[in-house]
């Protein structure tokens, strides 16, 4: 696509470094469970540097050097979502060498009694922000909002980018409910963590269901919708299928990922 607007980047992309949910595919590295790499605007950020993060951004083709970073976005502190976060703090800072990046975290992942990012790489950070209910934050080449806080165990947030060429949402973990669909419009990129297969009665599950994700996409209806962070059931099912199977019903291009899975927004929303 040719660039018509410098503010457009045509070569921004998002890496899946991983796509494992839940803690059994976690443990058993079913999938692999990295986080996703941000390339936008000019900008890189890793969000949720889970476990094995930084062996899949150097094990990637081409190498993703975490020293490039601009930052890290934390949407809670569960350890499949931050288990890395200080070493992956270390490599974008040298080891504490070049004082540089941000990291935009929930309070409870500062503040708690046991914080998972620890006191000592703090200070090898250039900034430190706090991720709030209703917040916008301003990048140099795009900005970001945590629209609502999710419902789940801890503290937990999903995003919203805010690009010249759209808005690219994630929606992080949580139990479903019916506001959810009201923030997240306006997405034309719709990335989706889908644990479970079957809808569930108990209250000690905080994740989307299939058929829950399936609502969202059919009454949100971005231009591509994009389903990651599966369980054991899901994978069960072949993610593959399902997601081909609700295309083909909703009219909408969604995409299953696999773990290495690289997106260029601009071709996905317009080609």
């Amino acid at each position: 696509m040719e660039n018509k607007n410098k503010n457009i980047h045509s070569d921004d992309f998002i890496k899946f470094l991983g796509t494992a949910g839940a803690r059994f595919v976690v443990s058993k590295q079913l999938r692999a469970s990295g986080g996703l790499w941000f390339s936008l605007g000019g900008q890189d950020v890793l969000v949720d540097p889970g476990p094995g993060s930084l062996l899949r951004c150097l094990a990637s083709r081409p190498k993703l050097d975490p020293s490039i970073l601009s930052g890290i976005i934390l949407t809670h502190r569960h350890l499949d979502h931050s288990n890395d976060i200080n070493v992956i703090i270390e490599a974008m800072t040298n080891g504490g060498m070049n004082k540089k990046g941000f990291l935009y975290a929930p309070g409870d992942a500062l503040d708690a009694r046991d914080p998972v990012v620890q006191i000592y790489v703090r200070e090898f950070l250039g900034e430190i922000g706090y991720l709030e209910e209703g917040k916008t934050i301003d990048r140099a080449s795009f900005s970001f909002s945590t629209p609502v806080r999710h419902q789940h165990p801890v503290e937990t947030y999903g995003l919203k980018f805010y690009l010249p060429y759209g808005c690219i949402s994630l929606i992080s973990d949580t139990a479903f409910f019916p506001e959810l669909i009201d923030h997240y419009r306006g997405s034309d990129l719709l990335i989706l963590n889908v644990v479970i297969f079957q809808d569930y009665v108990s209250k000690e599950i905080f994740h989307l269901s299939f058929n829950q994700a399936k609502k969202i996409i059919k009454e949100i209806r971005p231009k591509t919708a994009i389903l990651t962070h599966f369980g054991m059931t899901m994978l069960q099912q072949k993610p593959y299928f399902l997601a081909r199977s609700l295309q083909e019903e909703l009219g909408i291009k969604v995409i299953a990922a696999i773990d290495g899975l690289k997106i260029e927004p601009l071709n996905v929303l317009f080609s």
